[in-house]
């Protein structure tokens, strides 16, 4: 990128899980972070939206510090620029906002340095750093991801759409991810891992050949978090009543949560929307889609 180039980097939100698909599923949906990056004197990050209002300005930022440290990696300094962030994904509450930071500041280095990284050597990068394939994988990928992360690769198969109306019910408070995973078991038995692991791989099976009811009682079945969890999202049981009596045929916690995610058939997202809206005022309630592209980096000239 040159002084009268601006680039401009767009890379959606992502869901986690999806029940029993325990730090392994994502799937992208239609929230965005979007940088705009023009060359400067000084690295600096100027928020556009209210979701990103408080992020550091300097060289603490997320986006720098991943960005700075892959480009140590590969031997390169990255030219100073000043980062117009502009977001719609809530912050702490489930949907990736970190990992879509992650995901923009390595195409962010990968511009800047000229890396030449692959989809792949991208996917490894991002696991690495965020411990898990689920949400950078959405990011990255968009569409649906389902991976394993294992200490010398990182393995995904991407299906790029499933055909569901998604409706997200986001409380008001924050939940961070590690205050989150406190509440887990540390360690499961031979055959509680067995039984969750099957619920797992039938969700999949299910989600990959549109059986939609299997897929929500896989959903409900989630033995590795939500039971878990469940104490510090109130909603989640309720919003579960709620949607299923008008018509979703899923329910799940959007990742650590508090984020509750319904799934109905594409078309009947509607009604269940609605509901949700009429029944919990005092959430934020979205209709949003499954986002089936994943991050994306454009090349603009400035104007003159």
């Amino acid at each position: 990128m040159n002084d009268g180039e601006m680039l401009k980097i767009v890379v959606p939100g992502s869901t986690a899980n999806l029940g029993p698909g325990f730090d392994s599923i994502g799937l992208a949906v239609s929230l965005h972070l979007t940088l705009e990056v023009v060359r400067a004197e000084v690295w600096e990050f100027i928020p556009k939206t209210s979701e990103v209002k408080s992020i550091p300005t300097g060289e603490s930022n997320l986006i720098y510090q991943v960005a700075s440290q892959l480009a140590r990696q590969y031997g390169v300094v990255l030219p100073p620029c000043r980062v117009f962030v502009s977001s719609n994904i809530p912050f702490t509450r489930g949907l990736g906002s970190s990992a879509a930071a992650i995901i923009a500041a390595i195409e962010l280095a990968n511009e800047l340095g000229h890396l030449d990284l692959s989809q792949e050597e991208k996917m490894r990068i991002a696991s690495v750093y965020e411990g898990h394939p689920d949400n950078v994988g959405a990011s990255l990928y968009g569409g649906v991801v389902i991976g394993s992360h294992l200490k010398d690769r990182t393995h995904v198969v991407h299906i790029p759409s499933i055909p569901v109306d998604l409706i997200a019910v986001i409380p008001a408070y924050e939940l961070e991810t590690k205050k989150s995973r406190t509440v887990l078991p540390s360690a499961f038995t031979r055959e509680q891992a067995v039984e969750a692991s099957a619920i797992s791989n039938v969700l999949v099976a299910a989600l990959l050949t549109n059986h939609w009811s299997l897929v929500g009682e896989m959903m409900d079945a989630d033995l590795f978090h939500q039971p878990y969890r469940e104490c510090l999202v109130p909603e989640l049981q309720h919003v579960r009543t709620i949607a299923k009596r008008n018509g979703a045929f899923g329910v799940a916690l959007s990742g650590a949560g508090p984020t509750v995610l319904c799934f109905a058939e594409q078309g009947r997202g509607k009604e269940v929307y609605d509901a949700l809206v009429a029944t919990f005022p005092h959430c934020d309630v979205r209709m949003l889609s499954v986002e089936t592209k994943g991050s994306c980096v454009y090349k603009m000239a400035l104007e003159k």
